[in-house]
């Protein structure tokens, strides 16, 4: 292989073709050492051509293989949080779970002790919840504790500031302060009084805001699939659900499916306390979960129902689209996401999202960071930001 320039930048070019290539026959001439040599042999363990760890290394050979022993595992995992930032790591981690189906030594106290936590390993580690030993399971919650406090440090006040202020404007009043007047509607509901020689609009008719009291003005319900491919999805509902429980003005029901419903709403106080009530995999049945859904609606032009699934519905698919349809004649506002992740376009039965579109469902994926402003959009009744 030929670089080009010299000096300090072709070296780097060097080194850097040197890490990703990996072995002694890359083309670059470069024997590494010291920290790179540690680096290359971490990416080898993962990526590395199936030679075992420890033979090979003398020349900054690439090694390989992470075995089946958990003390491995954990060191290694400990040497790429040494090397590498922390967005990276979560994706070898995640590669190494996938690639080398280390899932069951996730059940060991000394590996989980080890690992970076991030929403995949919640993932994970919610999917082997009903296998996973006494002694492991202490140290599985604090993992999730840890990744369910960082997402509700970055989510909970945005989402609490933009859902205050939407149920402030949905309350609209006929008499307002000059504060609370909505000036927007106001001209609008009084163009008739336009008065072209002073150029100006006579507002005989205030529309203004409402401040939300701490009474119950709206009600949410999160309907989420559990099925092993939703698992980002059902974690960040978790937090989301916690976030709006918090809410008074806000009745927030959870409701989690795969062939079964259970309503989580009574933990929601505690957002692992609702994961650790999941269980990812298994099937799907829409239809249940919405009937389940539809028989708790008590106000239904105050209510707004998120259905968060990828839509491949096991159960009667007629009866599902009906009780979309009743509840949106009812007055609920419905609201479908594909996905709440930020794991980009997800995989989705597209029949089913067309059919619920032609309902007046629009069904669209949603990362987290849009979420507040969906549910915004929601509660004032106004057209969703479908992405």
């Amino acid at each position: 292989m030929t670089e080009s320039g010299t000096g300090a930048a072709g070296d780097e070019r060097l080194r850097r073709w040197r890490l990703v290539l990996g072995g002694e026959d890359d083309g670059t001439g470069l024997a590494l050492g010291g920290r790179d040599a540690a680096m290359d042999g971490a990416l080898g363990a993962l990526y590395g051509g199936g030679r075992a760890q420890g033979q090979g290394q003398g020349q900054g050979e690439r090694s390989a293989g992470l075995g089946g022993s958990a003390p491995r595992v954990a060191r290694w995992l400990g040497d790429i949080r040494t090397y590498f930032p922390s967005p990276v790591v979560q994706v070898m981690q995640r590669d190494a779970i996938e690639r080398l189906g280390l899932s069951t030594l996730l059940l060991e106290p000394e590996m989980l002790e080890a690992v970076e936590p991030d929403v995949h390993l919640v993932g994970t580690l919610l999917s082997l919840n009903k296998a996973m030993p006494d002694t492991t399971r202490e140290t599985a919650r604090a993992v999730v504790r840890k990744v369910v406090e960082r997402l509700e440090e970055r989510l909970a006040a945005r989402t609490r500031a933009t859902l205050t202020g939407a149920l402030d404007r949905s309350a609209r009043v006929s008499r307002p302060r000059h504060h609370d007047i909505d000036w927007d509607r106001t001209i609008r509901a009084n163009l008739k009084n336009y008065l072209p020689e002073h150029r100006t609009v006579v507002p005989e008719r205030l529309v203004g805001y409402g401040r939300a009291s701490r009474a119950v003005r709206k009600e949410v319900v999160l309907c989420v699939d559990q099925s092993g491919s939703m698992a980002a999805s059902v974690v960040y509902a978790s937090v989301f659900g916690a976030v709006l429980a918090s809410m008074r003005s806000l009745a927030t029901r959870l409701v989690v499916f795969d062939t079964a419903v259970v309503d989580l709403t009574d933990q929601l106080d505690d957002p692992v306390d609702v994961l650790f009530g999941t269980q990812l995999g298994g099937g799907t049945d829409i239809n249940r979960a919405l009937a389940y859904c539809q028989s708790k609606i008590t106000r239904p032009a105050d209510t707004v129902v998120v259905l968060i699934s990828d839509l491949y519905e096991g159960g009667i698919r007629d009866e599902m689209l009906g009780r979309v349809a009743a509840m949106k004649a009812a007055g609920v506002e419905f609201v479908t996401l594909l996905a709440l992740s930020d794991e980009g376009a997800p995989a989705y039965d597209r029949e089913h999202a067309a059919a619920l579109a032609a309902l007046g469902a629009p069904a669209f994926a949603c990362t987290p960071g849009l979420f507040p402003e969906v549910m915004a959009a929601a509660l004032e009744k106004r057209p969703l930001p479908v992405t």
